[in-house]
């Protein structure tokens, strides 16, 4: 259940607003100490600099990639540049990749002698192939799983089409996680279940916002040995193919042909700012260093790394050093298979008291309004001096949950390691998620900024406390975290 921060903590925020004194837990988590880092955040191009570096000079960074081993050498060359400690964690990780791809409705009721209808489309990560010639088969329409089990005696020898609309109008008012997770399920679930009714392949309706007649591609849940060819479509075309078979029966010519080669050796970056008193504890800040091949992944993750980056510049202009170790990671091969994530748990699982707290920024670079925070109800009421000093660009925001993180965090969080992320306006976000849209323009510099500032101004808040957080004390159970597909 989802908590608002009680009524004693926004006492104590509105004492320290009013320029009362706020006990600080340490001379480090005194308002002054905290404004500082905020503004020093606040004032720097730092982590927009990095943001066209890793976008503009490494492009996209799908794991196995060129892009993605450069991307590790480059972000930890600079993190080196800073000062810290760092370290590469060496993970095995999928490598697909996506090969010719095309899509034309050759039949149709009503079809001009001559006249074939082009399809935009691209293959998801994990598909199958066609064979180099392509397929040629029916469409079958639905909206839901129950539809498609209805039918499934016509399932068998044609291509699936799951032509699920994204509610835009839900992500207008602050649901765009909700209306993400109600269509990628399609993403996800729909071509396995495709498969097992014998379908020659499957198509999804993109899931995302912007009808401009860009695709939005992801993972897919198809298992080994039944690898059928899996293709986003547009919003435009699924829509087109969805009329006409209104009017009668349509066929479809698809060509797919990605390849699954051996797992590719890679690394999670990470980097140390050591502490002081309490170095052996870790406050965990990070976003994810791969991207999906269409575009640069600005958005989908490189705004949350160049901001976990940042926090680690901030505190080095200032010569800040925390009391426990703050800890940047680049995450690798949260797309597609989330081992970078199960990778460090793994490691570290012996050492998950070790983590005070971990923090990822993965909803994309929207305007953050504060933070959603997997602590308890005890904790929450600890965090008013952040509140307080994250009030001024309008940050103050705060939502206690009992569970928060997904992706990369999961497994820490369910080792009982509090998680935090920011609270984002991601209204526009899925307009250009996954898609080859997601490019270092769509990145806001000032909202970047207040990334970087509510990132670094947590950590340090985090790193100085006196007080305990708490291990969590919910029950997370594993097959709670979300497939590779849900992302």
């Amino acid at each position: 259940m989802n908590r608002r921060i009680c009524l004693p903590a926004l006492t104590l925020i509105a004492a320290s607003l009013l320029g009362s004194s706020v006990n600080a837990a340490t001379p480090g988590n005194d308002p002054a100490a905290l404004a500082k880092v905020r503004d020093t955040a606040m004032q720097s191009d730092y982590a927009y600099q990095r943001l066209e570096d890793l976008t503009d000079l490494v492009g996209p960074r799908l794991s196995g990639s060129a892009g993605a081993a450069a991307a590790v050498t480059q972000v930890a060359g600079e993190l080196r540049k800073l000062g810290a400690k760092v370290t590469l964690q060496p993970v095995k990780v999928p490598h697909w990749v996506r090969g010719a791809e095309t899509g034309e409705v050759v039949d149709y009721q009503g079809r001009p002698a001559g006249v074939t209808q082009k399809v935009v489309l691209t293959a998801l990560g994990g598909s199958g192939a066609t064979p180099a010639a392509g397929i040629t088969a029916e469409v079958i329409v639905v909206r839901t799983f129950d539809e498609l089990k209805a039918r499934a005696a016509e399932v068998k020898g044609r291509i699936v089409l799951f032509d699920v609309p994204f509610d835009q109008d839900m992500a207008d008012r602050g649901l765009a996680g909700t209306a993400y997770g109600q269509a990628v399920a399609f993403r996800g679930a729909g071509p396995r279940m495709a498969a097992e009714m014998g379908a020659q392949a499957a198509l999804v309706r993109a899931v995302g916002g912007a009808a401009y007649r860009i695709v939005h591609t992801g993972a897919t849940n198809l298992p080994e040995g039944k690898r059928i060819p899996a293709a986003a479509i547009t919003i435009e075309d699924s829509m087109l193919i969805t009329r006409l078979s209104k009017r009668g029966p349509v066929r479809l010519h698809l060509t797919l042909t990605p390849q699954i080669l051996p797992d590719a050796d890679s690394y999670n970056v990470i980097a140390d700012w050591p502490g002081t008193d309490k170095a052996d504890e870790i406050v965990l800040v990070s976003g994810h260093l791969d991207s999906w091949d269409l575009a640069t992944g600005a958005n989908d993750d490189a705004s949350g790394v160049v901001s976990a980056m940042g926090v680690i510049d901030t505190l080095r202009k200032l010569d800040y050093r925390p009391r426990r170790t703050i800890r940047v990671v680049a995450w690798m091969n949260e797309e597609n298979g989330g081992r970078g994530g199960r990778g460090y748990n793994d490691a570290y699982k012996s050492a998950a008291e070790q983590h005070f707290a971990a923090y990822e920024d993965d909803s994309g670079s929207g305007r953050p309004f504060g933070l959603r925070a997997g602590v308890g109800l005890q904790s929450a009421k600890l965090m008013a001096p952040l509140q307080a000093a994250l009030y001024p660009i309008g940050a103050g925001a705060f939502r206690r949950e009992d569970v928060i993180a997904s992706g990369d965090l999961h497994e820490l969080e369910t080792s009982g390691v509090p998680s935090f992320e920011p609270w984002i306006d991601s209204a526009s976000y899925f307009n250009y998620h996954h898609t080859p849209a997601d490019t270092f323009d769509k990145v806001d510099p000032d909202n970047l900024r207040r990334h970087t500032a509510v990132m670094a101004t947590t950590a340090w808040f985090l790193a100085n406390m006196d007080q305990q957080i708490g291990r969590s004390n919910v029950a997370v159970p594993v097959t709670a975290a979300p497939a590779a597909s849900a992302k």
